[in-house]
C-alpha cells in the first residue's frame, strides 16, 4: 500500500525474449496445469519410428506433405552462425538427434520437434537465392560463404543423402496426448511456448483467421503497434482467447478451468467448419476489430494495460487478462462508437478506480489469471465498467 493510503498495483513485468522487451506483461497462470486427467488407454498412443534421407524430406515439404508452418516468425531468429554449424554438422556426417512428426489422417505431418532444424535445413538447399551462405564453421573453414549450389558435389550428395530418424505419432493418437508429447520432446535451442505448439499442431484454417485477425490497423492501432507477426506468437494467443471466449463463453471456461486446454479446444473448432462456419468466422472478425476500435477509443494508449489513477504518464506493458476481459465487454454490439465517445470519461474512471483500490480485482489480472473465480471477476467486472455512465 502506498504512503497515501491508495492500493499499488503488484509488480508490473514485461517479458523478455533475446535481450528484448515483448510489451507483453508476464503472466502467471497459477495451476493451469494441461496434464491429462484420467488414463489413456495404450494401444491408442502409438509412436512409430522410421528413417528418411533428407532429400525426401525435403521433396515431401516442397510437395506440402510435410508442414512446417511458413509463418512461424521465430524462425528467423536463428543466426547465420547457427545455421551453418548445423549445416556442418551433416558435412561432418555426426548424427542430429530425432525429429518427431505428427501423422494427420489425411497421411500428411506436421512437425513436432526439429521444427528450427528442418526449416533451416530446407532454406539452405531449397532456398536458392532465399537461402543463405555458409558463415562461421568450426572444422570446414573452405567452405565459408558458400551455398548449396557452390558446395562440391560430394558435399552436396552427402547432404541430400544425410539419413534422418524421425518419430512418427500416429493419428489415431488423442490429441491432448499429443500436445503432451509436444511439450515434452519440446527440446530445440529454444523451446517452443503454449501458442507456438499449437500453431505447429494446428491446420491453415485456424492459422489464417489468426493472422487476418491480427493484421488490422484497429489490432495495431489498439496494442501501440507492438504486436503484430509478434516474435513469441503473442499476437496469435491474444486473438485465440478472444475467439475462445467469443465462441464458448466464459461458463464453458468453468467446466473445464484449464487454459492451455481452452485454449487448444478452440484452436481445433477454429479449424473445423463444421464446429464454426465461414458465416460465424467472419461475425467473429467483425466482433474482434469492433473490439479493437472501442478499446483505443476508450483507453487510448492505455488500452489493455494496467492504468491506476496516480499511474498518468506511465504506460504498462499489455496484460493478457485485461485483454481478454475487455476486449470482450467492447465487442458487444450494443455498444456504439458514439455512445462510448460520450461515456468514455465514465468508463475510465471506474476502470482505473478499480485498478486502484480493488485489490481482488488486481489479483485476478496479475497472478494465478488461469483460476476460474479469477477468470469469472475480471469478466464481470469489465462488463460491469463498460457499462458505466448508462
Amino acid at each position: 500500500m502506498a504512503m497515501d493510503g491508495t492500493q499499488t498495483t503488484p509488480d508490473v513485468v514485461e517479458d523478455v525474449f533475446d535481450g528484448h522487451a515483448t510489451g507483453i506483461e508476464v503472466e502467471d497462470l497459477g495451476d493451469d496445469s494441461t496434464r491429462i486427467q484420467r488414463p489413456w488407454n495404450p494401444d491408442q498412443i502409438r509412436v512409430n519410428t522410421s528413417q528418411f534421407s533428407l532429400r525426401n524430406i525435403l521433396d515431401q515439404i516442397d510437395e506440402g506433405s510435410i508442414e512446417i508452418a511458413p509463418d512461424f516468425q521465430r524462425l528467423q531468429v536463428w543466426r547465420t552462425d547457427q545455421k551453418s554449424l548445423l549445416v556442418e554438422s551433416l558435412l561432418l556426417q555426426i548424427p542430429l538427434p530425432a525429429f518427431y512428426f505428427a501423422e494427420d489422417a489425411d497421411g500428411s505431418f506436421r512437425v513436432v520437434d526439429g521444427l528450427q532444424r528442418l526449416s533451416t535445413l530446407h532454406s539452405f538447399v531449397r532456398g536458392g537465392e532465399g537461402g543463405f551462405a555458409l558463415g562461421k564453421l568450426e572444422h570446414l573453414d573452405d567452405l565459408k560463404n558458400m551455398r548449396f549450389s557452390d558446395l562440391p558435389v560430394p558435399f552436396q550428395r552427402r547432404i541430400n543423402n544425410t539419413q534422418l530418424i524421425v518419430n512418427v505419432i500416429d493419428p489415431a493418437t488423442p490429441r491432448g496426448v499429443t500436445y503432451e508429447i509436444f511439450k515434452r520432446i519440446n527440446t530445440g535451442g529454444t523451446p517452443l511456448n503454449a501458442q507456438e505448439i499449437r500453431h505447429c499442431m494446428s491446420s491453415p484454417r485456424s492459422r489464417g483467421i489468426l493472422h487476418r485477425m491480427t493484421h488490422t490497423n484497429a489490432f495495431a492501432t489498439a496494442t501501440g503497434g507492438r504486436l503484430t507477426d509478434h516474435i513469441r506468437m503473442n499476437d496469435r494467443e491474444m486473438a485465440l482467447r478472444f475467439a475462445a471466449f467469443w465462441l464458448k463463453g466464459v461458463e464453458a471456461y468453468q467446466e473445464r478451468p484449464m487454459m492451455e486446454l481452452f485454449l487448444m479446444d478452440a484452436t481445433e473448432m477454429l479449424d473445423d467448419p463444421k464446429q464454426v462456419s465461414d458465416e460465424q468466422v467472419a461475425a467473429l472478425e467483425a466482433a474482434f476489430e469492433r473490439a479493437m476500435i472501442h478499446a483505443h477509443l476508450v483507453f487510448g494508449d492505455h488500452a489493455f494495460r494496467k492504468w491506476q489513477k496516480h499511474d498518468d504518464h506511465y504506460r504498462s506493458p499489455i496484460n493478457r487478462a485485461l485483454f481478454e476481459s475487455w476486449s470482450m465487454a467492447l465487442a458487444d454490439p450494443e455498444y456504439t462508437s458514439a455512445d462510448l465517445t460520450e461515456r468514455r470519461a465514465s468508463i475510465v474512471q471506474a476502470a482505473r478506480e478499480r485498478m486502484t483500490t480493488d485489490f481482488t480485482y488486481l489479483n485476478a489480472i496479475t497472478s494465478s489469471t488461469a483460476d476460474r473465480v479469477r477468470v469469472s471477476y475480471r469478466f464481470e467486472a469489465a462488463e460491469m465498467d463498460a457499462a458505466a455512465g448508462l
